[in-house]
């Protein structure tokens, strides 16, 4: 059973940053995700297994980096200049493809969500 702790997260004023974490049982490719109400669960970033291949969303460009440490198998998730629109509880998942994928329907592992509020 692949689990993912999550940490991190809270709330910031805009402008200011948050780190996330989550911890795996394993190396996966692993996505962070993020869900407002009422709106499908979107691709914020993606990261190999290998730590060699990230995709980041548009809306995070330059703004967001993650990055992982295999000898712990934890990913982070470093958010700088957040806006309220970043707003949104944030999910780290867990994929046995090997390459980053950007769908939610390629991760089958998930994490319980931590809540971000970003206020103006």
């Amino acid at each position: 059973q692949v689990q993912l702790i999550e940490s991190g997260g809270g709330l910031v004023q805009a402008g200011g940053s948050l780190r996330l974490s989550c911890a795996a049982s394993g190396r996966y490719t692993m996505g962070w995700f993020r869900q407002t109400p009422g709106k499908e669960r979107e691709v914020v970033v993606a990261i190999s297994r290998s730590g060699d291949s990230t995709y980041y969303a548009t809306s995070v460009k330059g703004r967001f980096t993650s990055s992982r440490d295999n000898a712990k198998n934890t990913v982070y998730l470093q958010m700088n200049s957040l806006k309220p629109e970043d707003t949104a509880v944030y999910y780290c998942a867990a994929s046995t493809r090997i390459s980053t994928v950007t769908s939610p329907y390629d991760y089958a592992y998930w994490g319980q969500g931590t809540q971000v509020i970003v206020s103006s």
